[in-house]
């Protein structure tokens, strides 16, 4: 657990580990303000699944460089909190292939419960911009236009998301709620709601 209780993501890193036996590290404040030791740490502990905003990545990679390549456990990579610049993974790739660990991108937003799509990363995902994914499995995605309607494949649209994990609004802001919580015209069910999220996609 590198970030603090307070971001959404922590949500995942705390009860992503814990609902499946496994065991949370957390990560002491000064080792989370030196890549070199939080490398370190990663070795030391055995960590098999790591939760990572983009930039934070970038710098264990070059920690990793400085360091020299240590034999890490890692099973997975999980980048979010913010858009992640593909390029940025190569030096990543050259040195551990894109099997073992597997980079996963994920793209998500308080409003919907953290997570809404995930995409595992390959070297060929280096080539092209960023890359979200499909939808986790209780949520759905749309891509809609101006009069919400859904645009064709390849267009850009606004993603709008719905499903199981979608807030029910902001806490004593109804204007707020009403522009951006709006009833699911795709799923004919009493309550159905779809977050507006400003993104954009193709």
């Amino acid at each position: 657990m590198l970030l603090s209780y307070a971001f959404d993501f922590s949500v995942w890193e705390i009860w992503g580990a814990l609902f499946y036996g496994g065991r949370v590290v957390i990560v002491p404040y000064l080792v989370s303000r030196s890549p070199e030791e939080f490398y370190k740490l990663l070795h030391d502990e055995g960590v098999t699944v790591l939760n990572q905003t983009p930039s934070s990545f970038r710098q264990l990679i070059e920690a990793e460089e400085r360091l020299g390549m240590q034999e890490l456990a890692l099973r997975f990579v999980i980048f979010g909190g913010e858009a992640l610049e593909m390029q940025s993974l190569m030096p990543w790739f050259k040195r551990h292939g894109d099997q073992v660990p597997k980079l996963v991108n994920m793209y998500g937003i308080t409003e919907t419960t953290v997570h809404v799509t995930y995409r595992p990363l390959s070297v060929n995902d280096t080539a092209g911009g960023s890359v979200i994914g499909h939808p986790i499995p209780d949520l759905q995605l749309y891509l809609l236009d101006q009069h919400r309607q859904p645009v064709p494949i390849g267009v850009p649209g606004e993603m709008y998301v719905g499903g199981a994990g979608v807030a029910r609004g902001y806490l004593n802001r109804p204007e707020l709620t009403n522009d951006r919580f709006i009833a699911d015209p795709f799923i004919p069910r009493v309550g159905a709601r779809l977050y507006k999220t400003g993104d954009l996609a193709r």
